[in-house]
């Protein structure tokens, strides 16, 4: 016990290097140090290299179409109530509807946007107007 103290307490043991090469030999080819080390160094140049950045869903116009039976006012509600446009807002988008035949209500991805589709459609069946919402690809 007293010759464990001295090493331990004295200088420290000399370490000797081997080569990567000599320790496959000392290990064996099917070493799981081997393989350990093998598979760190794929997993480390697969992580830089996949560097990929996420696309921005593609985005999609909400219209409502002119018809001649819905009254105006209920336009403007339809487009403050789904769209969150103020009466100034609404108004203007109800007369574009008016005189051109369409307007935009907003640009959404394709989920909110076929979510307010149906929203207003269903809103105006329910109040008994014939209100066509639609959207498109933007």
């Amino acid at each position: 016990m007293g010759g464990e103290r001295r090493a331990l307490s004295g200088a420290a043991p000399k370490m000797t290097l081997i080569p990567a090469l000599a320790l496959v030999e000392l290990a064996g080819a099917g070493s799981p140090f081997i393989e350990w080390t093998m598979a760190a160094k794929t997993q480390k140049s697969v992580l830089e290299a996949e560097r990929t950045r996420t696309a921005l869903p593609p985005m999609f116009k909400v219209l409502l179409l002119n018809d001649d039976y819905t009254p105006m006012e209920f336009v403007v509600l339809v487009l403050q109530r789904f769209f969150s446009m103020d009466r100034e807002q609404a108004t203007r988008i109800m007369l574009k509807v008016h005189n051109e035949g369409r307007g935009v209500c907003g640009v959404f991805p394709r989920d909110i946007a076929a979510t307010k589709v149906e929203l207003v459609l269903s809103f105006a069946r329910e109040h008994q107007h014939p209100l066509a919402c639609v959207m498109e690809e933007s």
